[in-house]
């Protein structure tokens, strides 16, 4: 990647600055700590080169040509307020169920202590590598693996986790996962079907205690593979 000039730089810097106090604020984001990470981990520098004009608008960004149904960066008034709301501490250990582009398991990285990320597609995958070793983040481990498969089994291998991350949508969150918390573990997920879904926070009381919050909505792609109830009513 070209290093970009100095005025280029300051146009990036702005245009981050209003990112940040245009969409992201509004959206009560409000952590100063959450606010300084998105001005050291640079989104653009995720984004694949066609969109990279946009990294900051606040929408969905296309990670493949032609763009391909649920494989994109997420806006990212939603990225920061899942990363608040997960109130990630130094010592944890999380997984995120789809990579993408990395950039959510950078900005976890930088709070936590370790993350695991699975991701379906091995061609985002490597290219995720790529992201995250150009910006010097070494403590997430990404892997190839439909997350789903064998009841989860691709999660599992290094359970408990202290948080778990679906970096898109699903009908439901499966108990399997919720079984890979450890006590105290939270759980954060974007739940339901269009036309609203809900940001979803499990947090685990206790060995088969669960406490539920569903503090905001907004709607994202489905994660794909993930369990769907039947639809069927007498």
């Amino acid at each position: 990647m070209t290093a970009p000039t100095t005025s280029n730089r300051l146009g990036l810097d702005q245009a981050r600055f209003n990112m940040i106090e245009q969409q992201i604020r509004p959206w009560e984001v409000l952590d100063a700590q959450v606010l300084d990470l998105l001005t050291r981990v640079h989104r653009e520098e995720f984004a694949p080169a066609a969109h990279r004009a946009l990294a900051f608008a606040d929408m969905e960004l296309p990670l493949t040509q032609p763009a391909a149904e649920g494989k994109v960066m997420l806006a990212p008034r939603v990225e920061a307020r899942m990363l608040q709301d997960l109130q990630l501490q130094p010592g944890d250990k999380v997984l995120e169920i789809g990579t993408g582009s990395g950039h959510m398991a950078a900005l976890m990285a930088s709070l936590a202590q370790r993350v695991v990320t699975l991701e379906i597609d091995e061609t985002l995958a490597s290219a995720a590598r790529r992201n995250l070793q150009n910006a010097g983040i070494n403590n997430v481990d990404v892997r190839v693996a439909d997350a789903t498969a064998q009841q989860f089994a691709a999660c599992a291998t290094e359970a408990p986790y202290n948080a778990i991350l679906l970096s898109g949508s699903v009908t439901e969150v499966p108990a399997t996962l919720l079984s890979l918390l450890a006590p105290g573990g939270r759980l954060m997920a974007i739940v339901g079907d269009e036309p609203m879904m809900r940001a979803t926070i499990v947090t685990r009381t206790a060995e088969a205690a669960f406490q539920t919050a569903q503090p905001w909505d907004t709607v994202a792609p489905r994660l794909l593979h993930f369990p769907e109830p039947s639809r069927f009513h007498f």
